[in-house]
C-alpha cells in the first residue's frame, strides 16, 4: 500500500485557498463514515507521481494526517482548466463492510506465450475498465487476463474472470465481453509458384515489346483516354449551356 503525507487546512476565504496552491500544495478533502469531513494539503510534487499511476482512482493509500494514519480511496481529482494541474482532491475514507462503486483497469499478460498473436490476430480490447461493486478494503488492483495459449477467434467474457464472491460487477443480467483475439484485418496473398512466375515473365515481355512503337512510346488502346482527355471534355460545354 502507497503512502502519502498530508497536512491540516484551516482555511476560510478562497484567498486563503489559492495561496495553498501557491505555495505548492494541493487543498483536498477526507469524507465517508460517521466522523466529520476532514480538510488536508498534499505537497502537489507528490501527489502528482500518484496521479500518473494508471489505477490512481481505484487503489488504497495510507494518509498519514499529521502523524495518524488512515486508509482512503481517491475518488475525484479536479484539474485547472488551462494548466492541466490538480487544483484539488477527494478521499474516500475505506471503512470495513461500506461497499463501493469502483471502475478497475483490465490487465493483459502472456502476449508472447498466445498462438493466436503469433499469427497476426489482433487483440480486441472492448473494456479497458470494468465497473465493480465491492467492500472497500476489498478492491482488486486489476482484473488480470492471460493470453497463454489462446487462439484467434476466442473471446473473454466477465464469467471467466475470477472474482472475490464479494466483489461483484454492476453490470447484471449479461454475460458482457471484454476483449476478443480477431482474426488479421489484411491477409496474405500465397505467394507464386517459381514456374508461374516465370511464365509470366516471358509472356509480358512479348506483349510489351510487340505494344512498343517507333517512337518509344506506347500507342493507346481503342478506348483508352490520355491524360488531360476528361479536362478538355469537361472544358467544353454543350452549346445551350453558353447561351
Amino acid at each position: 500500500m502507497n503512502s502519502l503525507d498530508a497536512n491540516i487546512r484551516d482555511n476560510k476565504t478562497k484567498g486563503q485557498l489559492n495561496a495553498i496552491r501557491n505555495n505548492g500544495s494541493v487543498p483536498a478533502i477526507i469524507y465517508g463514515g460517521k466522523d466529520e469531513n476532514q480538510k488536508i494539503s498534499i505537497s502537489k510534487k507528490l501527489l502528482k507521481t500518484f496521479i500518473e499511476k494508471e489505477n490512481f482512482l481505484s487503489s488504497i493509500i495510507e494518509l498519514n494526517v499529521n502523524g495518524k494514519s488512515q486508509n482512503v480511496l481517491p475518488r475525484e481529482v479536479k484539474y485547472h482548466i488551462i494548466t492541466d494541474e490538480p487544483t484539488h482532491v477527494d478521499f474516500l475514507r475505506v471503512l470495513p463492510g461500506v461497499k463501493i462503486k469502483i471502475e478497475v483497469p483490465v490487465n493483459f499478460i502472456n502476449h508472447e506465450k498466445s498462438p493466436g498473436l503469433k499469427r497476426g490476430g489482433v487483440l480486441n480490447i472492448v473494456r479497458r475498465k470494468v465497473e465493480l461493486k465491492c467492500p472497500s478494503e476489498k478492491i482488486p488492483e486489476s482484473i488480470t487476463i492471460d493470453l497463454d495459449n489462446i487462439d484467434i477467434g476466442e473471446s473473454f467474457k466477465i464469467s471467466s474472470v475470477k472474482l472475490d464472491s464479494d466483489v461483484i460487477p454492476t453490470i447484471q443480467g449479461r454475460d458482457f465481453v471484454i476483449a476478443t483475439l480477431a482474426a488479421p484485418t489484411v491477409m496474405k496473398e500465397p505467394e507464386k509458384p517459381a514456374e508461374a512466375e516465370a511464365a509470366g515473365g516471358e509472356e509480358g515481355a512479348e506483349g510489351a515489346e510487340g505494344a512498343v512503337a517507333a517512337d518509344g512510346e506506347k500507342p493507346a488502346a481503342d478506348g483508352d483516354k490520355k491524360e488531360g482527355d476528361d479536362k478538355k471534355s469537361a472544358d467544353k460545354k454543350p452549346a445551350e449551356e453558353k447561351k
